[in-house]
């Protein structure tokens, strides 16, 4: 029998490729991120910082929670106006970014930078993500798939040797 922390990380991952996202689609968006500062990353290294971001409890609770609320608003199943507002993923909406930004944060302000930008450019699996194709809503998945991006990034960053801070004399 699985622990609950490994049925919990395993049913996130699920959930992620159920709906059309596979880690590698993640650590590819780790790779944009740090292609530039981070030599000889590889694609292993970024889907191993993806994996160590996932197995933390408040990214998993994040991940199911904004997950839920697109299906719900694919089904109808949310109250007006909130129903409304999740379906056109209205910009001033925020509580899809505020979700993420939780994600964020546990690599500090690296973090914030990373997803700032990967929110802008949207590459790889965020374009698709974010295309309002009809009857499919990514207005949480899209932005907690490009925290989890950041956060690894930041995280890489945080452990690249080349960036160490030069000790005080």
């Amino acid at each position: 029998m699985a622990k609950p922390a490994t049925a919990l990380k395993k049913r996130t991952i699920d959930l992620l490729n159920e709906r059309g996202v596979e880690l590698t689609d993640i650590a590819e968006l780790v790779l944009f991120l740090q292609k530039d500062y981070i030599k000889d990353l590889t694609k292993e290294t970024a889907l191993h910082s993806v994996t160590t971001v996932l197995s933390k409890r408040e990214v998993q609770n994040a991940i199911i929670t904004g997950i839920q609320l697109d299906i719900a608003a694919e089904h109808h199943d949310l109250l007006e106006p909130l129903q409304t507002i999740v379906e056109r993923d209205e910009g001033l909406y925020g509580v899809d970014e505020t979700m993420a930004l939780s994600i964020v944060d546990i690599y500090g302000s690296i973090g914030f930078t990373n997803y700032g930008y990967i929110d802008r450019t949207k590459p790889g699996i965020l374009a698709k993500l974010n295309a309002h194709e009809p009857g499919i809503i990514h207005t949480f998945l899209d932005d907690l798939v490009g925290a989890i991006a950041a956060a690894a990034a930041a995280r890489l960053a945080h452990d690249d040797v080349n960036e160490e801070d030069t000790p005080f004399q």
